[in-house]
């Protein structure tokens, strides 16, 4: 079993950063409908993916899930990239859940297929870096999918989610039913998915839903700003002990306690020889701000 969780446990190998960009390769005409922007300056480190699909409520459509699915993959192992966060180009909206407009031309074969894509998207938010979703308003079915899938969630406070496909004759399908009761155990994820609820940012703030509900600004994006600020407060840390955090919590939430334990120390083995752990030693003998490089 350890031989097996060192291997999961394996870091990514270094890969050059991807630049600001568009996904444009499944979309024959038109604008794409993400945005890929890797900050700079003192937010150097964050990476922004921009859904930006106003026409259909930023919709979950095969177009804007191969998208993501391409910057993903592009991403997955950018050293560069210490938290990646999630946000919407369409004002009043973060993702409206799937295109239930598109789905219905499909055929039943054609929705099997869609939805064990949209899974698969979900899983590839896991990302090695922390990832934040940043909810500046509508966040349902699908859209709540994904903002579950990312580590870390803010909200406005007028915000509106919840997982509501019981309301239109479906079931979650992309997570939904594992992830809700991961965050707010079983009974209330049950709750909310039995009676397709609807809650407010600040109600889902209340429940642990989300980390941070912010009063909405007039631009309508305050909890971007937010999302960024907690963003901020994660760059100065040590990324590959951030990274290898990750995963002990992510790993060690699947199984016993002392498989767990057992995945911790791998993780904790794993930071040992980093120039980083070294440098966070240096930097407190000396009484000075730690320079953590990721190595």
């Amino acid at each position: 079993m350890l031989r097996a969780l060192t291997n999961v446990l394996r870091l990514p190998r270094p890969w050059s950063p991807l630049r600001t960009r568009s996904c444009v390769s499944h979309r024959p005409t038109g604008d794409p409908e993400i945005q890929v922007r890797a900050l700079t300056g003192r937010d150097q480190g964050i990476t922004e993916i921009l859904m930006n699909r106003p026409s259909a409520r930023n919709a979950l459509g095969n177009v804007l899930v191969s998208e993501l699915l391409e910057a993903l993959a592009q991403l997955r192992e950018d050293q560069q990239v210490r938290v990646l966060l999630f946000r919407s180009g369409v004002k009043g909206v973060f993702c409206a859940g799937a295109d239930l407009k598109e789905r219905e031309q499909m055929s039943e074969a054609e929705v099997e297929i869609f939805v064990q894509r949209l899974r698969g998207l979900m899983n590839e938010i896991a990302f090695p870096a922390p990832t934040i979703a940043a909810m500046d308003g509508f966040a349902l079915g699908g859209g709540l999918e994904l903002a579950l899938a990312c580590d870390l969630r803010v909200a406005a406070s007028s915000a509106v989610m919840g997982l509501i496909e019981t309301t239109r004759g479906l079931l979650p399908g992309a997570g939904g039913t594992q992830r809700l009761p991961r965050c707010l155990g079983v009974a209330l994820a049950k709750e909310l998915i039995f009676t397709g609820r609807r809650l407010s940012g600040a109600q889902a703030h209340a429940l642990g839903l989300v980390n941070h509900a912010v009063s909405q600004n007039e631009e309508g994006n305050a909890a971007y700003h937010r999302a960024r600020e907690l963003a901020q407060e994660i760059l100065p840390q040590a990324p590959i002990a951030v990274r290898l955090g990750k995963v002990a919590i992510d790993r060690g939430m699947e199984v016993d306690i002392a498989s767990g334990m057992a995945i911790e120390g791998l993780c904790y083995a794993q930071n040992i020889p980093t120039q980083d752990r070294l440098e966070g030693m240096a930097a407190f003998r000396e009484k000075r701000p730690p320079r953590f490089v990721g190595k």
